[in-house]
């Protein structure tokens, strides 16, 4: 294969842009550009559309409809903080009937799916509900989300995987810390939740006893064992250790959790990148550099077990994370977070929160600049879904709207820090 046809079919554009040197220059002009966007998708994807009404968070409605709240949530747009609001509840009508139509028991207990299905939609509709000051509406749906938990509870509730991010228990507890975070005081109780960990712990011990694996703790998703973001280990012990209070005191589940993070260091291949599963082929020309699958996805768990046990090595682990991204993360296949230039950038704005070093916060303004290209508006893919939260346009103006607010930057429900 000739250089131009090697690069023009690889996974991601060349990085030629020089690496920080002391000036992390300007990225006000994504300002405008949040604005612009969200334009775009109101014109090209309005929320009457029943084109997206099933694709829930991850390329529904509902997820454009977090986008609008994400961006009236920030305080960069007070004049245009209503107006936004009720443009979010205009985008999650759709979904919100579509849901109370559908049985959450349908699928498998789809309806317990955090991205996938019922639980994510209910989650957003009170959010936006609470911010508007519409209490008994926001109760509504808190009800009806947290009616939801009851659906993932058994341990193994849908037959092809029950713990992974999308449509498992760690999707429901991903929103669950969401909900928390936004609704103060604390709003879903340890009642609610401890009882899901211990499924998810039962769960991946279970498929230990059953399967040769070398880690204390292992899941499969329509059998296979995926360590990436999406549907795999990582995202799972990531939301273990988001609710501390659970394995306080108790050494047992400490040392499950160490040696189980420690597997998945142990994984790490020598560009810092990560397999997408435990048993794929290590082959770094067609690697996998995603949040859904990868070092960008994996390293929300590093920075979450170095912030539990302060211990450096897992910092470490998380900059080599960083570099492969810096080389690789960007991505043809388009703007998004969960396989694109959007979501990759937010591993620059993890980074500069756990380390301060103003050379992440000027590689993820390069990440911004590249999506502004000749390059890449004609050289990347165009998505399926190419407005959605994950997949398209409404995920990258979360990300404009976190450069602008780089110290309590977050990638959507997926904040280490609280």
């Amino acid at each position: 294969m000739c250089y131009f046809c090697a690069m023009h079919s690889s996974r991601y554009f060349i990085n030629r842009y020089a690496d920080f040197t002391g000036s992390i220059g300007d990225c006000s002009y994504v300002r405008e550009l949040i604005s612009r966007l969200l334009s775009q998708i109101e014109k090209k994807c309005p929320p009457t559309s029943h084109e997206n009404m099933d694709g829930g968070l991850y390329v529904g409605l509902a997820g454009i409809g977090y986008a609008l709240y994400h961006v009236a949530d920030s305080g960069l747009f007070p004049e245009h903080r209503q107006q936004l609001l009720i443009k979010a509840l205009q985008y999650l009508k759709i979904p919100q009937a579509q849901a109370n139509r559908v049985s959450p028991h349908s699928n498998g207990g789809i309806g317990a799916a955090f991205l996938l299905g019922h639980a994510g939609v209910y989650a957003v509709s009170a959010l936006v509900y609470n911010a508007l000051g519409l209490h008994e509406e926001k109760e509504q749906s808190y009800k009806k989300f947290l009616e939801m938990h009851n659906i993932c509870k058994p341990v193994n509730f849908f037959p092809h995987g029950s713990d992974e991010l999308l449509i498992g228990r760690s999707g429901y507890l991903c929103t669950v810390l969401e909900l928390n975070r936004k609704l103060k005081p604390k709003i879903v109780p340890n009642e609610v939740t401890f009882p899901l960990i211990d499924s998810m712990l039962q769960s991946g011990i279970q498929y230990v006893r059953h399967h040769k694996t070398n880690s204390p703790l292992m899941y499969s998703y329509y059998n296979t064992e995926y360590l990436g973001a999406a549907h795999g280990l990582c995202s799972i012990l990531q939301m273990i250790l988001s609710f501390p209070e659970y394995f306080k005191d108790r050494k047992d589940i400490k040392s499950l959790m160490v040696n189980s993070v420690a597997f998945v260091l142990s994984q790490e291949q020598p560009n810092g990148n990560y397999p997408a599963a435990v048993d794929e082929p290590r082959d770094s020309s067609n690697e996998l550099v995603h949040w859904c699958h990868g070092a960008p996805g994996v390293i929300y768990l590093l920075a979450k077990a170095y912030l539990t046990w302060k211990d450096e090595k897992y910092l470490k682990a998380a900059l080599r994370c960083g570099e492969v991204v810096w080389e690789k993360g960007l991505l043809r296949k388009g703007p998004g977070i969960c396989h694109g230039v959007a979501g990759n950038g937010y591993v620059f704005l993890l980074l500069y929160r756990l380390t301060r070093d103003q050379k992440h916060l000027y590689r993820a303004y390069k990440f911004a600049d590249f999506m502004q290209t000749e390059e890449f508006q004609k050289g990347a893919r165009t998505p399926d879904c190419p407005y959605s939260l994950y997949e398209g346009l409404a995920g990258t103006v979360c990300f404009y709207t976190d450069l602008l607010l780089p110290d309590k930057a977050a990638f959507p429900f997926f904040d280490v820090f609280s």
